[in-house]
């Protein structure tokens, strides 16, 4: 028999033996071992058999043999891959816990060797790295001279693979796992602008990542749920995973801590101006001012190496703060389904001071109360008054607390966010670099960024800027999402219509600013609730009337935003109403919307009494369709008598359409009125006018118009309101031609 025929026969012996008896076995391949010390089938059988039987020390050392004694055999490669998956594997099972603790047993220089040469076995890149990484966490040693090159060998393959978003498995793999092992070792020497390029890697990543949900999970649909003007739809309940790695490979907890601390580390390598401690976003924004103040006295070594210290610093603080606006401002953005049940919150103009400050008497009658009005009429000025630019002062914003806990500390964002952005274009060069960052980034395609700068647009008064923004906005939500135009449309159309609105309104520009507003009020669904009422709860602010042009972060559902909107066109038409010239329709708007909030309107509304009767009459014949305040019909109805001053009304609409057989109960539902309050629009052009006179055919028409409207008093009025401005459409843009 020959030697390779006594080798198989030992083995095979071996192996018949080890069910019955492992030790008889175990002494056959001893035996062999001893006689053909070169057969590697020998020791593979004593190792297997070892392997399976989970001694780990043993097996350990019948490996480190073969690894030495038989590097090119196929099967120990084997082995070998299979140990080096255990490593890179998250699992806890037995099986393999058992193989890295069968690893952790072979000399240090031999994991190091056996890890470089599984390596070089490796030809799929992702694979490569993560063996490498393997590596590298073990024997920081070796950092110096694989670090960099594993670092360029990823972002190359990011390149050769096409990958079009920063968030992928080779830019995961260099950012969070093998740059920190680069920049935290002493003894690799990097050039500054290659720490300047894994930096700028590093924050176009983490930026992403945080904010991944706009650009690729987010989608807005047109549903509307319950008060909210629009819900997003849900994100996917399962946790986000980047492609190519596993679950628990693709997150990362605290990714701005860990975005800081690289912006520190860079600093330090690159010879910064850093201040020891930990410091606070506005301590940095601080300490950047301060630089930039003598930054131009710097030779041009030095002047290159601030302005990158200032850029970065500066800008890091500014994302990290837009986003902390931005996704508590709407959250939904970025939570998916679990976020707080918090509605989304709109920058708006504050309006809410349309009425004015004066205080009055309610215990009177209107009628009674309007002489003493008559010398307060310079009081009832409101805010809209004033100068809208708002670039003369620092622009107040209010919240309401129940509709944001945690207002100051999202203000204080919005402030240094702001502030950031203002610094990086203080001066040419700041503003050419980060210029250049934000192209590379494709900043420009941002949902979340782009909702922050319209923000700050309105902020800073620049509002034809702000309508430019708003128009992007809506091209951007466009290619994130197909807009679906249904009733409802999407919340982000809800968001650009009511700030469009509020942008032309600043403007002086009446006409756009009711357009949008009645485009808005035609996406609002009322919720209708038991005995087919409406909630009518709105925010409600409590601060002292500033001067100028202040802000107001509002709730973006249909509920609160309705309110604005009736605030809104209220404005728009007070300015039309009481100029020296006489415009009847404005003033009869006037009147519908001072219903809303009554009686805060009622200074306003006598001032519209003083000035029908300077003029002796009044024409409206929407009146009866849209009035139905018993405290002003009451006023009108006196009007038409002696002491009232006689004044000659003409409300009626077409009597035909008005007066019926009998009158309708209180608390009719609303499609009952259908027929009643027709839109006016085939009246707008022709001016009807009342010809017979005050004749007794007439008064006898007012006298049961009137008796018809107080039984209509127990209407909601939020549902008349919102008929109105639906209704009267066309009209209502007519009167602000």
């Amino acid at each position: 028999m020959s030697a390779q025929g006594d080798c198989e026969f030992l083995v095979q012996r071996a192996r018949e033996l080890v069910p019955g008896d492992l030790w008889a076995a175990k002494a056959w391949l001893i035996t062999a071992r001893s006689l053909y010390p070169a057969d590697f089938n020998i020791q593979y059988e004593m190792y297997t058999i070892e392997r399976n039987a989970e001694r780990t020390a043993s097996a350990g050392r019948l490996l480190y043999d073969m690894f030495v004694n038989f590097p090119d055999q196929p099967a120990v490669w084997r082995e070998i891959s299979i140990i080096t998956s255990a490593l890179r594997n998250d699992s806890q099972d037995k099986q393999t816990q058992f193989l890295r603790g069968l690893f952790e047993t072979l000399p240090g220089r031999v994991q190091c060797e056996m890890l470089l040469k599984a390596t070089e076995q490796c030809f799929n890149t992702l694979e490569r790295a993560e063996m490498l990484l393997l590596l590298l966490r073990r024997f920081p040693e070796t950092v110096v001279q694989h670090g960099v090159g594993l670092g360029e060998t990823l972002l190359d393959a990011e390149s050769i693979e096409d990958q079009e978003c920063p968030v992928n498995c080779f830019r995961k793999l260099f950012v969070c796992d093998v740059l920190p092992l680069i920049i935290n070792n002493p003894d690799v020497r990097l050039p500054a602008s290659l720490l300047y390029k894994y930096l700028n890697k590093a924050a176009e990543f983490y930026i992403n990542y945080v904010t991944r949900s706009t650009q690729t999970e987010s989608q807005y649909q047109g549903s509307q749920d319950s008060s909210d003007i629009m819900s997003p739809s849900k994100r996917s309940s399962q946790k986000y995973v980047i492609d190519g790695l596993t679950e628990k490979s693709s997150q990362i907890t605290d990714p701005w801590e860990r975005l800081f601390k690289i912006l520190s580390v860079v600093g330090m390598r690159c010879e910064w101006q850093m201040d020891k401690g930990r410091r606070s976003y506005g301590d940095i924004l601080h300490r950047m001012k301060d630089l930039c103040r003598y930054i131009s006295n710097f030779d041009s070594d030095a002047h290159a190496k601030y302005k990158n210290q200032v850029v970065y610093s500066t800008m890091l603080v500014f994302f990290k703060n837009a986003f902390q606006y931005v996704s508590n401002i709407q959250p939904s953005l970025f939570q998916g389904p679990n976020a707080p049940n918090q509605a989304p919150l709109v920058l708006v103009e504050d309006v809410t001071n349309i009425y004015g400050d004066t205080d009055i008497d309610r215990n009177k009658h209107i009628h009674k109360k309007r002489k003493l009005a008559e010398g307060r009429e310079k009081t009832m000025q409101s805010s809209d008054d004033e100068d809208p630019s708002g670039k003369a002062r620092s622009r107040h914003i209010t919240v309401n607390k129940a509709d944001l806990a945690n207002s100051i500390e999202v203000l204080e964002s919005f402030k240094l966010a702001r502030e950031s952005w203002e610094l990086l274009y203080s001066l040419e060069s700041l503003d050419k670099e980060f210029t250049r960052i934000c192209l590379s980034w494709k900043t420009d395609t941002w949902l979340w960024l782009r909702i922050f700068l319209t923000d700050m647009i309105i902020y800073q008064g620049q509002y034809k800027k702000a309508i430019s923004s708003l128009h992007h906005l809506a091209a951007l939500q466009g290619s994130h999402s197909p807009q679906q135009i249904t009733g409802q449309g999407s919340l982000e159309n809800q968001r650009a219509l009511i700030q469009l609105a509020t942008c032309h309104f600043a403007l002086g520009e009446y006409r756009q600013t009711c357009e949008k507003v009645l485009d808005l009020m035609c996406c609002i669904l009322l919720p209708i609730q038991e005995g087919g009422k409406v909630q009518e709860e709105q925010p409600k602010v409590k601060s002292k009337f500033r001067k100028g042009s202040d802000l107001k972060l509002w709730p973006c559902t249909s509920r609160a935003i309705m309110p604005y909107c009736l605030h809104l066109l209220l404005a728009c038409f007070k300015l039309r109403a009481f100029t020296d010239s006489r415009d009847d329709m404005a003033l009869g708007h006037v009147v519908v919307l001072l219903q809303h909030e009554w009686p805060r309107g009622e200074n306003l509304f006598l001032k519209a009494i003083n000035k029908i009767c300077q003029q002796g009459n009044f024409q409206y014949e929407n009146f009866f369709n849209y009035v139905t305040n018993i405290d002003m019909l009451e006023e009108f109805a006196y009007l038409r008598t002696q002491e009232g001053g006689k004044i000659h009304l003409e409300l009626l609409p077409n009597q035909a359409m008005l007066i019926k057989t009998s009158s309708p109960p209180m608390g009719l539902l609303q499609q009952e009125f259908i027929p009643v309050l027709q839109p006016s629009i085939q009246t707008a052009d022709r001016h009807h006018t009342v010809t017979r006179g005050i004749t007794k055919g007439v008064k006898e028409d007012f006298r049961l118009a009137m008796e018809r409207q107080v039984s209509r008093c127990g209407e909601n009025l939020m549902v008349v309101l919102h008929r109105f401005c639906i209704n009267e459409k066309i009209l209502l843009l007519q009167t602000l031609a």
